[in-house]
């Protein structure tokens, strides 16, 4: 019996270890949690006093004594006992405090992260209470969750957007024929927006602010409501240092993401640029596949679409595309374990 088919043999955890969320799939019961990846720690008593939706809310609101932090930026871990906590706060969540068997875990990783950073996250997960650990690229377990026929010697395109990274992929046969990975994705975006509004309203916003601004007002193409989307907008004026009111409009928040939204499409161009003919013939019969939060972005596919002249389709479920990929993994792996990444790590 091979390592992989042992995995049915205990109850497997997959897990998307985003910069901005990080999402747990159990082996049986599906995805069962789906949480802001950050952390607030006291930093006079060195503990951590909340994990997640909890510590999200603290984020730009805690006194001079707390700290709340996210433990990975650009898709890899920053803080490496933050993300251990994290971690292990996630997977016993995940187990509902059971833990006589440790489990199996696999997670999803940036195609595109060093070989060291590799090794921070399986010792992260080891040090949180992995027994075995084992990596998959993003964009494969993105396209296995979103139901791309990746075992087929066809051509198939995605782009994978997250918080830190934008990973775009061809893949076929089970592996990634190219893939092209920016550390240029949501965060990005939301930031623009914070330094469009401080330098042309003179109005310093907080990130969880600039966040609501692009999901409610962001796009990335025209569309019909370009007039009557506007946005009120709080935050503290510059020249007063008072607190002061803004009306926002959705063109203007369009124009401050240009820069990190050009920078995506030339990705996807690079990309498209470097696939073989054969394969790219597949891409233009089946469509590019979106996924990922930043899916979400308004007219992001007609934008795609536009550029590339290839139509572009966003997924059924963005958000937990490749948590739900490292799910039909778990389940699948004799019939999928050639998609694996080379490293695993036991205890």
């Amino acid at each position: 019996m091979g390592i992989f088919s042992r995995f049915s043999l205990s109850r497997d955890i997959g897990i998307d270890l985003g910069t901005a969320n990080t999402l747990v799939y159990v082996s049986g019961k599906g995805i069962v949690l789906q949480e802001p990846s950050v952390v607030a720690i006291n930093n006079i008593e060195k503990r951590v006093i909340a994990v997640g939706t909890e510590a999200k809310k603290m984020l730009g609101r805690t006194p001079k004594n707390v700290m709340a932090l996210r433990p990975l930026k650009d898709g890899v871990i920053a803080d490496f006992d933050s993300a251990e906590v994290m971690l292990k706060h996630f997977i016993n969540k995940a187990n509902e405090g059971k833990s006589l068997v440790l489990p199996r875990i696999l997670i999803g990783i940036p195609s595109g992260i060093t070989g060291v950073e590799k090794r921070a996250v399986m010792d992260a997960a080891v040090h949180a209470g992995a027994r075995e650990v084992y990596l998959i690229d993003e964009p494969i377990a993105a396209a296995i969750g979103a139901g791309l026929p990746v075992v087929e010697p066809t051509g198939n395109m995605i782009i994978d957007i997250g918080g830190g990274t934008t990973e775009v992929a061809v893949l076929s046969l089970q592996g990634t024929v190219l893939s092209e990975s920016v550390r240029i994705a949501g965060d990005e975006l939301t930031e623009s927006i914070s330094q469009y509004i401080k330098k042309v309203h003179n109005l310093v916003i907080g990130e969880s602010t600039a966040e609501e601004i692009k999901i409610r007002i962001g796009s990335a193409y025209p569309t019909r409501d370009d007039d009557e989307a506007v946005m009120e907008v709080r935050g503290l004026h510059l020249l007063s240092g008072l607190p002061r009111t803004v009306i926002l409009k959705k063109p203007e928040i369009r124009d401050s993401m240009s820069e990190p939204i050009c920078a995506i499409i030339e990705t996807v161009k690079k990309t498209l640029e470097k696939t073989p003919p054969e394969l790219a013939a597949d891409i233009i019969d089946r469509g590019i596949i979106l996924a990922g939060g930043g899916a979400l972005m308004k007219g992001l596919d007609t934008l795609i679409s536009h550029e590339t002249g290839i139509i572009t389709h966003v997924a059924a479920d963005p958000l937990i595309c490749v948590a739900l990929g490292t799910g039909r993994l778990l389940e699948n792996f004799q019939q999928l374990e050639k998609v694996f990444s080379g490293l695993s790590r036991q205890t």
